[in-house]
């Protein structure tokens, strides 16, 4: 049975400009739903936009999974007034519906996890519905506009551990099989099952307040999950953290960065207490490289926008997860990771929503000890573990 799933993105957004590509976290909105998407038990993951930088970004950026494609959505269909049906028919028609089970994740709901896609999609394969939706179960009480109360009576009010609340569309994940779709062409039909997510998954991204209470979930989240376990692998940013930021340009372009002898002998000490060191840079640099090349880390990494999905492809390669990373970053394009990693560190000249949520504010700044003071912090940790 062939899974795919869409992920519709519009260029145009009149509540948050830019809102699909706006960083939350430090990443693009939409790569949070694509990263479960990606590592769920779909077969395929399109990205279908009218927006062609996400779509020339998509094919650099993910190019390590032949799982996400990217397609041009026509711009009838990515208007204010344009239905999300039309804009899956429109794409099942460009794929020549080439799926058994077509599965709509929605970018506004960066808080859905590979678990509540798998869940939904079990529900079409497992249980036999035609299709599926996410929905929350709120025990809040809701009004008509009349006056009269729609789901309890004002004279015997309910417990909370009494009531049994009300289900809500949260829009995160809908599922439905071909033959379902072809019929009705609408997103969900015949026998529908329910999967119910946490409640928090109800706040849609409408406004900055909402952009801003999603993102301190979703932080909180990564740093709930953590759990003490040994460290295994130390990896760091380059910009911020090998080098105090600045870059020296000629007129043939970037000439020189200044790195810190002493972190180069603190890596080498760690390597020997079997701790890997691994370099993700969004940068694609040549003195970068060079200087890796020079302090033997094979796992290096240019280029690399999205470092919260290539470390979690990492992570499922070396079959480990985050709490074996201790992170060093010093920008908001580090922040998935400093809130995900087993321990994330600091240099102290980062900025300073890294050090809100790192969870150790080194003493050194960067190119003068950081990488070399966490190293041994790294070490005694192990050591003490």
């Amino acid at each position: 049975m062939k899974k795919t799933a869409i992920i519709p993105l519009r260029k145009d957004s009149k509540g948050i400009p830019g809102k699909n590509k706006k960083k939350m976290l430090g990443r693009p909105l939409f790569s949070w739903v694509l990263g479960e998407a990606i590592f769920s038990d779909l077969d395929e993951v399109f990205v279908f936009t009218d927006e062609e930088e996400i779509i020339d970004y998509i094919a650099k950026e993910y190019h390590w999974t032949p799982k996400v494609k990217a397609l041009l959505r026509s711009k009838e269909n990515a208007t204010d007034t344009a239905s999300t049906e039309s804009a899956m028919l429109e794409f099942a028609q460009q794929i020549q519906y080439d799926f058994d089970v077509l599965c709509l994740l929605q970018a506004t709901s960066p808080m859905t996890t590979a678990r509540d896609i798998n869940t939904t999609l079990a529900k079409i394969e497992i249980e036999n519905y035609d299709s599926a939706l996410t929905v929350v179960n709120t025990h809040r009480f809701t009004w008509n506009a009349n006056g009269t109360p729609q789901n309890y009576d004002v004279f015997h009010r309910p417990r909370r551990q009494d009531f049994e609340g009300l289900l809500i569309e949260n829009g995160a994940v809908y599922a439905t099989t071909k033959q379902a779709f072809l019929e009705s062409k609408n997103r969900v039909s015949g026998k529908i099952g329910l999967v119910t997510m946490p409640e928090n998954t109800l706040v849609e991204i409408d406004t900055m307040t909402d952009w801003k209470i999603v993102e301190e979930l979703l932080a909180s989240r990564l740093k709930k999950a953590k759990q003490q376990q040994r460290i295994d692998y130390l990896v760091l940013d380059v910009d911020g953290v090998f080098t105090n930021g600045q870059v020296f340009y000629s007129a043939e372009g970037e000439l020189t960065k200044a790195f810190d002898m002493r972190d180069g002998m603190g890596l080498e000490i760690l390597r020997q207490n079997q701790v890997e060191v691994v370099v993700i840079t969004s940068e694609n640099s040549a003195l970068v490289a060079q200087r890796m090349k020079k302090l033997q880390i094979e796992n290096t990494f240019l280029g690399v926008k999205d470092k919260y999905a290539f470390l979690q492809q990492f992570a499922k390669t070396k079959n480990t997860n985050f709490n074996s990373f201790a992170y060093i970053g010093d920008d908001v394009n580090d922040l998935a990771n400093i809130c995900a990693a087993g321990w994330s560190f600091s240099p102290a000249n980062a900025t300073t929503i890294v050090k809100l949520n790192a969870d150790y504010l080194l003493t050194k700044a960067s190119a003068e000890g950081a990488i070399r003071e966490a190293c041994e912090k790294i070490i005694a940790y192990n050591e003490r573990f």
